[in-house]
């Protein structure tokens, strides 16, 4: 068993290799205010799991739309988070993206690992890491991920990805081209449930770009005293994520957090920070919008 100086030292070290190394006890640098440590947190109970949508049916015609537009339009409003049921990525793309994830973080070497670093000098985080954040004074996240950059296409370079296992970067690649469709679809159907045009929130976001990135979190000897990933807000206009078996996402709802239980062949989608402030705009614009119509209907009457 690994001394904790010995631990300790590994600050550049992933959180694999720290975990293999057996410590008997979590690094500092990665253990958690008392504030945030998960069990001091309340986490709901499965019967408060996130809302489901089905989104079969959704020929522009179809009355399902309408159905489904509703649903998505309240769970944005009263969770900015929801699961979505056949959406239209087949169950075994989704198990294929997170075979090749789990093998190549489960059965290479570090040597291959490393071969696809992230380059520290650089503010883009493709490759392989296990910080996004460079803060000396930020507590670190007891994970391992791997981030590729895919879309828009002048942006994917597939030779920046594992060759290994073989099919690696061929399901990457289809991974990415149909979770990009079903993020423009998702982004219409919100927009057309808050009554705007269906291309709205995509013409509003411009140029669609789209990070990939596996998460790997090891074992930890002591889990009540980290998080895999912190609190924290996503970047850009919607986040699809897809779980394994084991759970662990949480969401904040009214103060408290949510814990999302895994669903079978469904997709978690995440409002975020662009499409957040673009609706809450909207809200004001047409808030303003109606105090002007009021003021005008007012003075006519007056007059």
């Amino acid at each position: 068993m690994a001394s904790m100086a010995a631990v300790e030292k590994s600050t550049a070290a992933s959180v694999q290799t720290i975990a293999q190394s057996n410590p008997p006890q979590v690094p500092p640098q990665y253990i958690q205010p008392p504030q945030t440590r998960p069990f001091c947190s309340s986490a709901r109970a499965p019967a408060a799991n996130i809302p489901a949508i089905d989104l079969s049916g959704l020929d522009p015609t179809h009355r399902d739309r309408v159905r489904v537009r509703a649903q998505i339009g309240r769970a944005c409003r009263d969770w900015g988070a929801f699961h979505v049921t056949n959406h239209g990525v087949p169950s075994s793309l989704l198990d294929r993206a997170r075979a090749v994830g789990s093998s190549f973080f489960g059965d290479s070497s570090m040597d291959e690992k490393l071969a696809y670093a992230c380059d520290p000098s650089s503010s883009a985080t493709e490759g392989y890491g296990s910080r996004m954040l460079e803060n000396d004074d930020s507590v670190l996240d007891w994970r391992d991920y791997f981030d590729h950059h895919t879309l828009p296409l002048s942006r994917r370079d597939p030779s920046r990805w594992p060759s290994s296992p073989p099919d690696y970067r061929e399901v990457m690649a289809e991974y990415s081209d149909r979770m990009g469709l079903l993020a423009k679809q998702l982004l219409g159907l919100i927009s057309e449930s808050l009554g705007l045009p269906t291309l709205c929130i995509e013409h509003a976001v411009g140029e669609f770009y789209q990070n990939i990135t596996i998460s790997y979190y090891p074992p930890c000897p002591q889990p009540d005293l980290t998080l895999g990933l912190q609190a924290h807000s996503d970047m850009g206009a919607i986040t699809l994520l897809i779980q394994d078996d084991v759970g662990g996402l949480q969401v904040l709802k009214d103060g408290e957090w949510v814990t999302v239980e895994p669903l079978s062949d469904a997709i978690v989608v995440l409002l975020a920070d662009q499409t957040e402030v673009f609706t809450v705009s909207l809200g004001f614009l047409l808030s303003m919008r109606c105090l002007i119509i009021h003021a005008v209907l007012k003075n006519l009457k007056s007059a």
